[in-house]
C-alpha cells in the first residue's frame, strides 16, 4: 500500500487489492520466481483472470489519479502489444 509523506496509507478509492496489484505491476521483479507465480500466491487468480482485472483497473480515472506514471505505462504497453498483434494477424493474412 502507498503512504504519504508522513508514513500514513493514502486514501485512495482504490479498494486494497487494486493497490496491491498496481503495486505488483510497480515492482513484480522484485519477487523471487514467475511473475505469474506471485499473482497466484498474492491474489489467488490464474495469471489470464489477473491481467483480465489489470485491464480493466489502468482504464478508471481512480487507477490513474493513484499512480499517474505506473498507470500511463502500462497503458502504453498494453497499446503496443495490440498493435504488434494486429500487424503479426494483417501480416499472416496477406
Amino acid at each position: 500500500m502507498d503512504t504519504g509523506l508522513d508514513g500514513s496509507p493514502k486514501e485512495s478509492p482504490l479498494s486494497a487489492r487494486e493497490q496491491q496489484m498496481l503495486a505488483l505491476e510497480r515492482q513484480w521483479w522484485k519477487y523471487a520466481g514467475a511473475k505469474e507465480q506471485a499473482i497466484r500466491e498474492l491474489f489467488d487468480l490464474s495469471a489470464t483472470h489477473y491481467y483480465q482485472i489489470l485491464n480493466a483497473l489502468i482504464d478508471t480515472e481512480d487507477a490513474l489519479a493513484h499512480d499517474p506514471m505506473l498507470v500511463k505505462r502500462l497503458r502504453r504497453l498494453r497499446t503496443s502489444r495490440q498493435r504488434a498483434r494486429t500487424a503479426r494477424r494483417l501480416g499472416s493474412d496477406a
